[in-house]
């Protein structure tokens, strides 16, 4: 399940970066990129949390 959501932060960061230079869905691009970013970092602190 983890690299399944790192494979979504990365196909996110990759269509973020194809609205910045076509300018297609930049909002909604924008808007799943913070929440793609965010599901991380709540993953990464449950899994360090997980190891203590």
């Amino acid at each position: 399940m983890f690299g399944l959501l790192w494979g979504i932060v990365v196909v996110l960061a990759v269509f973020w970066l194809l609205g910045f230079s076509l300018h297609i869905a930049g909002g909604l691009i924008h808007l799943l990129l913070v929440l793609a970013i965010a599901v991380a970092v709540y993953n990464v602190a449950m899994h360090r949390d997980a190891r203590q």
